[in-house]
């Protein structure tokens, strides 16, 4: 099957084309990306409005997920989703003010992190849709001590929770996803769901995050390293936020260049092992699709030198700046592939742009 054949197409594309997707039928869903975050006035289509810095001289963009499948629109409480017959993407956002109020033991962002991922298992059942490829985590001041505990600690305890709540296993074959530091704005989750079966990819240089030791919070994080799904015939690989930690621990403190290199071999290790769960696939670096998180802003030039020196120019790649799960990692990587691809605009390959082909 060629990708053009492929049931799911990823697009990048800047906030001022958005209007450009009305009357698109294949749109599934997406997110959007700017400062301060950007209100979207995009009918029934589930996306997501972020409140994250994009680099200098960018425009606010969009990562925006279509399906060859006919698809519907609608919403359940909270979640705004679109449907096609294999394929869902749906989101939330919630306002944590209100969570762990009252007698509430419960931290808000605890609260609210278990009741939207409550809300979206108890959905997901009712719809039929078993299995979930990836969650897409923001929210604001993730490194953030309050309550006692690191807000991601607190996160973290909410969504392991709701697993448990809806007899979900929090280890083994668990979703991919990130999670990361917003610059303002609530509790944001998206989400790609099917009713194909996914395998978890896990990586051999790492300890699965699912069984990191206490010493990262009382409730380990509840994600696989990749999510592997055949989709119409088609393998397709959805990478989770991917940072240099070998083990389960940081490495290369304060260095970005040799923590985004670290980042790139863990994700090379993951590419392998789903290859060697689905031979035919040949999953490829330079072929897939990158979204990378800066911490801060004068780092995002040599990120993007190292990942073009260990990938290849052109790469597809969008950055951001945004504060990762752990306060000593200054990036992380996600990425998906198998899937059609297309950037909208050519801000989204390191070669053919000012920004960052100008790298020192």
């Amino acid at each position: 099957m060629t990708p053009a054949e492929a049931v799911l197409r990823l697009e990048v594309l800047p906030v001022s084309r958005l209007s450009c997707l009305a009357g698109q039928g294949s749109v599934l869903g997406g997110t959007c990306f700017s400062h301060p975050a950007i209100p979207l006035d995009t009918a029934e289509l589930p996306l997501l409005a972020v409140d994250m810095i994009v680099p200098p001289g960018e425009e606010a963009t969009c990562e925006i997920w279509h399906s060859r499948e006919p698809l519907a629109s609608a919403q359940h409480g909270p979640i705004r989703y679109r449907q096609g017959e294999t394929l869902l993407f749906g989101c939330v956002s919630l306002d944590e003010a209100a969570g762990g109020a009252g007698h509430d033991a419960r931290s808000p962002l605890q609260a609210t992190t278990e009741a939207a991922y409550q809300t979206i298992f108890e959905f997901l059942e009712a719809r039929g849709y078993h299995a979930v490829l990836r969650f897409w985590n923001y929210f604001p001041a993730i490194n953030r001590e309050s309550h006692g505990m690191e807000r991601y600690r607190q996160f973290n305890i909410g969504r392991q929770d709701a697993f448990l709540a809806h007899g979900r296993s929090a280890i083994g074959n668990v979703p991919a996803a990130c999670a990361l530091g917003s610059a303002g704005g609530g509790l944001h989750i998206a989400f790609l769901a099917t009713r194909a079966n996914v395998i978890g990819i896990e990586n051999p240089r790492q300890l699965s995050a699912y069984l990191y030791p206490s010493q990262y919070g009382p409730r380990s994080p509840t994600f696989s390293r990749a999510a592997l799904v055949n989709l119409g015939g088609h393998d397709m690989l959805f990478i989770s936020g991917t940072a240099s930690i070998v083990g389960h621990q940081t490495l290369h403190h304060g260095d970005a260049a040799a923590q985004t290199r670290e980042c790139l071999q863990n994700i090379a290790a993951v590419v392998a092992e789903a290859n060697r769960q689905a031979p035919s696939a040949d999953f490829r670096l330079d072929r897939l699709a990158y979204k990378v998180y800066v911490r801060h802003p004068e780092d995002m030039r040599t990120v993007c030198r190292e990942m073009a020196q260990f990938i290849g120019d052109p790469m597809s790649a969008v950055f951001l700046q945004a504060d990762v799960c752990r306060a000593d990692l200054l990036v992380e990587i996600e990425a998906s592939g198998g899937h059609t691809f297309r950037a909208g605009y050519v801000g989204i390959s390191a070669g053919n742009k000012p920004w960052p082909s100008t790298v020192a």
